[in-house]
């Protein structure tokens, strides 16, 4: 079959590889769209540690079942499908307890470390536990759907963070996640939902989707003019969608006294917090890892259109140009938010 392999660290190729082979409970997906996450685009410099080639990486992705493996119930050749990128025991404690993200044995769909590889979803075919299935509903395209994992990301952000009818929210980044996130925190019913970005573009989308307040914090005093809009408290709810310790100090301090903010990007290893202040004012930090078990209501809520996801598509190109949009995402093209490739 047809694969967009990393042969190496930074050498990107379209080539020939095998058919995976199915493992009990797994299904056989033919891949009808995948994204491409920027975790993808930087494991193909090794900068993630996280994609150790060779590998097959991909994990946004949908299709229809091909083949079943040995003990697959429920699920049926030609079924359309998505599927989540954590690959969780389902008997460990955390599994037990509800929280498959937390899996102790979890793997990762199209990532490689040491003793983890399995191969993703930038191919004809991918194989897929039955476990991290999900069927796609009628009305639905594959590349609307191939854009769940970033939405349950959002979804399960939202659903972490305790919100009160009307609440006013700042969200810190509007990039994929942020825009997400917006939409979700609108549907949630939070009256105030405050965008923060230095990008007009992603801020005009951030307005579309729902935002009622644009700030960019290279022109605006973030935090004095959330409080204004907060009749001086400052915001009940933030979310910080980029993950640098500059950003994850404008959510904090945008926060009114016994607010909540909930950690969503995570590009720095590390980040120096206000101890003080946070004790003083009574603030709950809160980390948010893949999703749990937000992708049905998810799937309806964009079989409904309650959330929008073609505006956030900026390619839908063959996988056989993968190699030159990731090239493209690699160098930075400003003009591109999510690629969408199809085998």
């Amino acid at each position: 079959m047809k694969a967009l392999l990393l042969a190496e660290y930074n050498r990107l190729i379209y080539t020939d590889i095998s058919q995976p082979l199915l493992a009990p409970g797994e299904v056989l997906v033919a891949v009808e769209a995948c994204g491409i996450c920027g975790s993808d685009v930087h494991g193909v410099d090794g900068s993630t540690g996280r994609r150790v080639p060779p590998l097959v990486m991909g994990h946004e992705a949908s299709g229809v079942i091909n083949a079943l493996g040995p003990d697959v119930q429920g699920w049926a050749v030609g079924d359309r499908v998505t599927f989540g990128c954590v690959i969780h025991c389902t008997h460990c404690y955390h599994c037990r307890r509800g929280q498959p993200q937390l899996c102790d044995g979890r793997r990762w769909l199209g990532v490689s470390i040491p003793g983890v590889r399995k191969d993703g979803a930038f191919a004809e075919y991918v194989a897929v536990p039955q476990q991290i299935l999900f069927g796609v509903p009628d009305g639905v395209s594959f590349e609307r759907a191939a854009m769940m994992e970033p939405l349950t990301i959002a979804a399960h952000a939202v659903a972490r963070t305790p919100l009160d009818l009307y609440d006013s929210a700042v969200v810190v980044g509007a990039g994929m996640i942020g825009l997400l996130v917006i939409q979700l925190l609108k549907a949630a019913g939070c009256g105030q939902v405050i965008a923060v970005d230095v990008n007009p573009a992603r801020l005009a989308l951030a307005e579309r989707f729902g935002a009622t307040v644009l700030l960019r914090p290279d022109l605006d005093d973030v935090p004095a003019a959330v409080a204004r809009l907060c009749a001086g408290r400052g915001a009940d709810v933030a979310f910080e969608a980029v993950g640098t310790g500059a950003t994850v100090n404008l959510a904090l301090t945008s926060l009114r006294k016994g607010g909540s903010l909930t950690l969503i990007g995570n590009l720095a290893q590390r980040v120096d917090l206000p101890l003080q202040e946070m004790v003083i004012r009574e603030l709950t930090l809160r980390g948010t890892t893949n999703a749990a078990h937000e992708w049905d209501a998810c799937l309806q809520m964009l079989a409904r259109g309650v959330v929008e996801v073609d505006p956030l598509i900026s390619m839908i190109a063959p996988l056989r140009e993968g190699v030159g949009w990731f090239d493209r995402l690699l160098k930075g093209d400003p003009g591109l938010m999510k690629v969408i490739l199809k085998p």
